[in-house]
């Protein structure tokens, strides 16, 4: 007799021998109670859910279930470990409820499994736990079977005995349990009878059988409508439509020796293998006796791609890979036909039964992982935590785990079962290595022992141990004058080996206050990448060459920099048009009217058109052409003096008037010009004489001006190039001096590089010859030009020459008289 504890009730006359065992009775109680809890504590969460549930249903409270506080799920990390595939589930880490991630498809989940669990595992840590959760998938009548085909032709000698069997094809329903198919229908005939065959995992497979012998006399073809349905309220059904074809003279069916046949594959067998051979035997002669095998119409594609049977003998062999854990049996089914002219056909069932062995490597999982370890981490920083398991068994699930030498990582056990932490035994410097890529070696104790390995990336932090540094020092750069202003000129770059916000850079321009480099208040840089702006336009002709310094920064904290010097050359550009000094109106136009009497001769100098050019060298060479002339045939041009001359002897049926525009450029890539018109009016020789002394008048006046000018300049000239004039004058005063007009005539003169100025004071010639000059410049001491001087033989007397040859910041005059 029980009481309510449970315990066995004693008679009266054993209470005395049974007080001592009382006395243990509450020590036994707590025994009880401590293996409940204990029970409770290892006992796993189940649920069960309906499929095709809407993304975001509830599966159920987990922290509730479990007994956890809610507040500290979050601070816990309380989460489901995660596989390769995207997760069914998800877990409110809040409050702990677990709801479908997706729309959940039983079918497509768990396939053709009978019951559809979902084994989930759930972590938290601070301390680590881990917790296991089935979620059972129940099914829902959500398809109808289906066959095959659509129809199904059979062919059936009319020697067939009533009896005789044909196995049809089996009607496919992706639902499970009573949802996939349960029964079939055949429709109403004589002659046929269904049989339903119930072969388990592989479902229930529909048989033919003749009731009454077929007579090809009375009824070539019978047509059959074959209906599955499943177990569904209300059920849903397929149909296939079987067309018998009555066959005719052959009539003994193959019969197999054995009434079943199975035997034991071991997986991964080498193709080619033989599995088993089955035989038949048929009664009939020739080749109504000849039996050739082949598979079932009914087997499975999947099967045809792992076996292969001989139709001669029998025989089934390895046609391909063979897993144990993807499927541990096989039932196939072989057909037996003679070859008769109407075959017979038997089928049999073989069962291929796999046996297992060790082919199943270590898996790795990496459960934590940090996203960076910092160049500065002592030795034993935890960097990941992985999870390493085999789903064998015995010896061969027994794992052996390390890192790959080499590495500054090493794995440590952790305190739960198949956990390891990869952590630091060595400093870490960033600098030589940024990133490791660390791999885990995971070696179980089968025989032959199967290994996994797994790499884990690990990136190290930076800290800012490193300046920036300029890819060139100094930079030199040459920009073009009158560059665009507000545009990047130049750019400078520099790189840190740090990363992160201590590699990012950023520049300035070193402005001290006093410096005296003016010019940086005109450049600008753009702190992010470099490039300097001119804020004006440079000129060649007031600035050649100037520097300064850049300073770059990183971002890091505390903050490196370094600084570069910058050197900048300004290129000349031809930008200054030619000036027209001669000839030149009142009102400032390049005009001018020249007489001349009609009696010269041809070759006679009309008036010589002087320019000049602010650029250098081939920018400030000037070239001469005549672009309009009212006659062609009465005046030449220079095109290197810009003297104009007679052609030719004017006639009486010439023109009074002439009208000449002369075209001064110069020769730039972009050459530039200026125009020039001259007015030519040929008087009689009286009028022109009179002209002459007017002017003559005139040129005095001029003269005497620059005559002062001359002295001004002579009198600054520094006395120790007084002896060399001297010396110049004496040299040239021993010599001829036979200058005549024709001087600027010769070959070797080009008018530009050397310019020379010839004018009268009463009874005496000037020429004057200077750098940068054209006919008609005034003289500028100080110029920094630099001037040929052309040498020339010819004197005259009464004549004096002035020659103002131009070195690098200074000038010197020489004056020749006779």
């Amino acid at each position: 007799m029980l009481d309510a504890f449970g315990f066995v009730l004693l008679p009266q006359n054993m209470k005395q021998r049974g007080c001592e065992a009382w006395r243990l009775r509450p020590h036994l109680l707590a025994v009880l109670i401590l293996l409940l809890f204990f029970r409770a504590a290892a006992a796993q969460l189940r649920y069960s859910i309906s499929e095709e549930l809407k993304e975001g249903s509830f599966v159920g409270n987990i922290a509730k279930d479990l007994g956890i506080d809610q507040n500290l799920m979050k601070q816990r990390g309380f989460r489901i470990m995660s596989g390769s595939t995207e997760p069914l589930f998800k877990v409110n880490e809040n409050d702990g409820i677990l709801y479908a991630n997706n729309k959940i498809d039983r079918e497509e989940v768990c396939k053709e499994s009978s019951a559809c669990l979902i084994n989930l595992k759930t972590v938290l840590e601070n301390p680590l736990e881990v917790h296991y959760i089935t979620v059972e998938i129940t099914d829902l009548n959500d398809h109808s079977p289906t066959f095959p085909e659509k129809t199904k032709r059979l062919e059936i000698s009319e020697s067939a005995l009533p009896g005789a069997r044909y196995q049809l094809q089996n009607a496919h329903d992706p639902d499970g349990g009573t949802n996939s198919v349960q029964q079939y229908k055949i429709s109403q005939n004589e002659h046929f009878r269904l049989e339903i065959k119930d072969r388990g995992r592989d479902g229930k497979t529909p048989i033919l059988q003749l009731q009454k012998q077929l007579d090809r006399e009375a009824k070539r073809t019978h047509k059959l409508k074959l209906t599955a349905l499943d177990g569904g309220n209300p059920p849903k059904t397929g149909t296939v439509e079987i067309y018998i074809d009555v066959m005719d003279v052959n009539d003994n069916m193959p019969v197999f020796i054995k009434d079943t046949y199975s035997t034991v594959l071991q997986e991964n067998a080498p193709i080619g293998t033989t599995v088993i051979q089955v035989n038949a035997t048929d009664l009939d002669d020739g080749p109504n006796g000849e039996v050739v095998y082949s598979f079932g119409s009914d087997v499975k594609e999947k099967i045809r791609e792992l076996f292969d049977i001989d139709s001669v003998t029998g025989e089934i062999i390895v046609k391909g890979p063979v897993d144990f854990e993807e499927q541990d049996s096989y039932d196939i089914d072989i057909q037996a036909s003679d070859k008769g002219a109407i075959p017979f056909r038997t089928d049999k069932s073989v069962i291929i039964k796999i046996g297992d062995t060790n082919d199943n490597p270590p898996e790795i999982e990496v459960t934590s992982l940090s996203s960076a370890v910092s160049e500065d981490s002592r030795p034993g920083t935890t960097v990941a935590l992985i999870s390493i398991t085999d789903l064998d068994f015995g010896m061969n699930g027994k794992i052996i785990s390390y890192v790959v030498e080499d590495s500054p990582f090493a794995l440590t056990p952790s305190i739960q079962d198949n956990m390891f932490a990869v952590v630091t035994k060595t400093h870490i410097d960033r600098e030589q290595q940024s990133i490791y890529d660390i791999t885990i070696i995971a070696k179980d104790a089968g025989e032959p022992a199967l290994t996994s390995e797994k790499t884990i990336t690990v990136f190290v932090s930076d800290v800012n141990d490193n300046s920036p540094k300029f890819s060139v020092s100094p930079y030199t750069f040459y920009i073009i004058e009158n560059n665009t202003p507000g545009a990047p000129v130049f750019s400078v770059r520099a790189s840190d080996r740090d990363e992160g916000d201590n590699a990012l850079i950023s520049y300035h321009i070193l402005r001290n206050a006093g410096s005296g480099n003016e010019v940086t208040s005109f450049l600008n840089i753009n702190p992010e990448n470099g490039d300097i702006l001119a804020l004006k336009s440079f000129d060649f002709e007031s600035l050649k060459t100037f520097q300064f310094r850049v300073v770059a920064t990183d971002s890091g904290t505390p903050s490196l920099s370094s600084n570069v010097t910058v050197n900048v050359f300004i290129l000349d550009q031809n930008d200054n048009a030619p000036v027209i000094l001669y000839p030149v109106s009142s009102n400032g136009s390049a005009e001018g009217v020249e007489e001349i009497p009609r009696n010269v001769n041809a070759g006679h100098l009309v008036t010589k058109v002087r320019a000049y050019d602010a650029d250098i060298g081939y920018n400030g060479w000037l070239l001469f052409s005549l672009q309009e002339v009212t006659d062609h045939s009465l005046f030449g041009l220079d095109r290197y003096t810009g003297q104009i001359r007679t052609l030719r002897s004017f006639t009486e049926t010439d023109k009074a008037e002439h009208k000449l525009l002369i075209l001064v450029k110069d020769n730039g890539n972009v050459s530039l010009s200026a125009t020039a018109t001259v007015i030519v009016k040929v008087v009689e020789p009286k009028e022109a004489f009179a002209a002459a002394d007017v002017k003559s008048a005139t040129n005095d006046e001029e003269d005497n001006n620059v005559t002062f000018y001359l002295m001004i300049t002579l009198g600054s000239v520094s006395t120790l190039f007084l002896i060399s004039i001297i010396v110049l004058i004496a040299m040239q005063c021993s010599k001829s001096t036979d200058y005549t007009s024709k001087y600027l005539q010769e070959t070797n003169y080009d008018g530009t590089l050397c310019h020379s100025i010839q004018y009268r004071s009463g009874d005496k010639r000037y020429m004057l010859v200077g750098p940068r000059m054209s006919i008609g410049s005034t003289i500028v001491p100080g110029s920094h030009a630099n001037t040929l001087m052309l040498p020339d033989r010819r004197h005259t007397s009464g004549e004096v020459r002035l020659l103002v040859c131009n070195t690098d910041f200074l000038d010197v005059l020489i004056l020749n008289t006779c």
